[in-house]
Parts: C-alpha cells; structure tokens; sequence
C-alpha cells in the first residue's frame, strides 16, 4: 500500500544543512494503523510530508498504492492527494465556516454538486458523532469536537489513506481515548489505512498495529506494537515503553526491595495475550512453597492483545526458587531476573 524506499530528507539552512530523514526504508500494508513514534526533532513530520508529497524527498522513491508520489507534480499530485487526506494537531479549520460548511469545503474544491455534496456532509457528521452541531462555527465547540470535524473533513472524499499528524496532542486524556476509539472503529469499517505520527506510547498501544520508532532522521526499531512491547531494543523504545508500563514509578520499589530482602531474586515477568489470565503467582507459592511479593504490577491493552508486566521478589530455599524460574520458562514467559548487589 505505502512503500518508502531509501528515503532522506535534507533541508539546506543559512547554518548548513540538516538532515531530517536518513534512509528510511517502510513498507505500511493496505487497511493497517501504522504508529511512527519519536520525541521532537526526530524527523515524524517531515516523513509524513513526504507520504502526500508535500515535501519531496532529497533521495529516495515514495509510492502509495502504487503511484509513485515522489516523481508526480501537478494536477497528477493534487489528484493523488485526494486519496491521501490529513488530520493535525491543532484541527486546520475554517473559523468563519460551520461544521458542515469546513467538512463540506474539500468536496467543493472537487467540484462535487450541492445536493450530493450535502448528502455525503450528513453521513460524516452522524459518523463523527456530531449531530446536532451542524450549524456551530470552530468557536463554539471543544477541542475533541475541532478534531472530529476534521476528521470528518479528511473523509470527505473517501480517501484510502489518512495521515495523523500529532492529532491527538492538543487533547486531554479522555478525549484523547475518545478520538482514537473513533480513528479505530474507522479503520475497522471502512478498511482505510492510517499512519498516525505521535511522541505518545499510550496512543501507539492504544490503536496501533505495527509501529517505528525513530530518532535522529532514523528508523530505529519497527514492529508489531505487542512485539516491541514485550522485547524493546533500542534505549529510546525502552524509554516509551516505560511511559504507559509504569516500570519508572517501581523504581523506588525495587531499590528497597533489594534493600530489605537480601536474599532470593527480585524478577520482571512480562506476560502476553492469554497468559495475562493465568494464576501464576498462586501457582508459584504452591507448587514449589516459595514466598512472593509482588512489588508493581500493570496489564495494557493493544491492538494485538494484552501485554502485562509484574515484578516480584521470590524467596525460598534455594531449589525450590530456581524450580520456579524453570517453570516460568517453561511456559514461555519472559524474565528478567533483577540480583542483588
């Protein structure tokens, strides 16, 4: 569907220049959510640019649905981007327009008729969940309510790919859950294909499910959100996946676990799909009459399925613990053991 192939991106500056993308290389399948998660500066915008050709690359070939997008200008690229629409952070709406009149405005760029046009405007705002807003301008509605007309405008004419540019960052939590409930439900019913560019984990596990992280120009890891989750590589994912793991708050926990219980082994166990429901713990302390307690514990849901994480500190004699870790091991769930200084 997308395919980025040796892409870079070099702007020149009074300064020098500076390389944005370095030879990135994606493929996005057809009807997928694909996340491409990094801090600022890492080169997300620029990338999402190059994918509806706003920008183009310095070297490199962009094809979306098999139009190479980085070759084309033109009325051959502003027809290309009708089939590639765009949400951003801060909504891009017309604040002298009303709801309907902004999720109509690309449909009249089109030079689709009135009537038609009303039509498909009607359909959209029940989609978006905003009936009864028809007639409000910019001004009077909520940000998650900005964010929804324009969706509903980037929808107007039935793209097959939606681009997500920070869209949710200017929004509060359960507004932010709100909007990537919809963005799913959309891409579940209309099979549309979504590249969401974000600095958030919690929106990459929310909805995402396949997912690079970049960092200085760089692809520096990619894969499914459940895979990367459960074994991140790069210091940079590792650092995302604490956000929404809360490994960072069980710090504390676990220096003065070490602190008090100078015996036995402190060990993360990270638990994927069904695994998640198992009575582990409880097995444990049967089986094998070790003591456990449980220091920090988290389970999060993603687009592949469950992902958890618990740590514990496991004491015993000392065949009884180690029979405990080959039990672990042998039902495939990944430990970290933590050894005392």
């Amino acid at each position: 569907m997308i395919e980025l192939k040796n892409i870079s991106k070099i702007y020149k500056t009074n300064n020098g220049e500076i390389a944005a993308v370095k030879d990135v290389n994606l493929t996005i399948e057809k009807g997928e959510i694909f996340g491409v998660i990094g801090y600022s500066g890492a080169g997300k915008s620029s990338l999402i640019r190059l994918l509806n050709g706003l920008e183009k690359p310095s070297t490199g070939s962009v094809s979306v649905n098999g139009q190479e997008i980085s070759s084309i200008s033109g009325k051959q690229l502003r027809n290309a981007r009708q089939k590639i629409s765009m949400i951003f952070q801060h909504f891009n709406l017309l604040w002298s327009r009303t709801v309907e009149e902004n999720i109509a405005f690309p449909l009249e760029i089109a030079g689709v008729p009135k009537q038609n046009r009303d039509t498909r405007v009607k359909e959209l705002i029940e989609l978006v969940g905003l009936k009864g807003r028809e007639k409000s301008y910019p001004s009077q509605l909520s940000g998650g309510q900005k964010q929804r007309v324009g969706i509903a405008r980037a929808l107007a004419n039935n793209p097959e790919v939606l681009l997500c540019d920070e869209a949710t960052s200017a929004l509060d939590p359960e507004t932010t859950d709100q909007i990537l409930e919809l963005l799913l439900d959309i891409n579940k019913r209309f099979g549309l294909t979504i590249v969401l560019i974000t600095h958030e984990m919690h929106v990459i596990r929310k909805i995402c499910h396949r997912v690079a992280v970049m960092e200085a120009g760089q692809v520096v890891e990619e894969g499914k959100v459940l895979q990367v989750f459960q074994n991140p590589q790069a210091p940079i994912t590792k650092n995302f996946v604490i956000q929404v793991s809360g490994a960072k708050e069980s710090k504390e926990s676990m220096e003065q676990i070490l602190q008090n219980y100078p015996t036995g082994k402190l060990v993360k166990l990270t638990f994927v799909g069904s695994k998640t429901e198992q009575p582990i713990i409880s097995h444990l302390i049967k089986e094998f009459n070790v003591e456990v307690n449980i220091v920090h514990g988290n389970i999060s849901q993603t687009a592949n399925g469950p992902y958890g994480t618990l740590i514990v500190h496991v004491d015993g004699e000392i065949q009884n613990v180690q029979k405990a870790m080959e039990l672990l091991d042998s039902l495939e769930i990944q430990t970290e053991v933590i050894e005392n200084d």
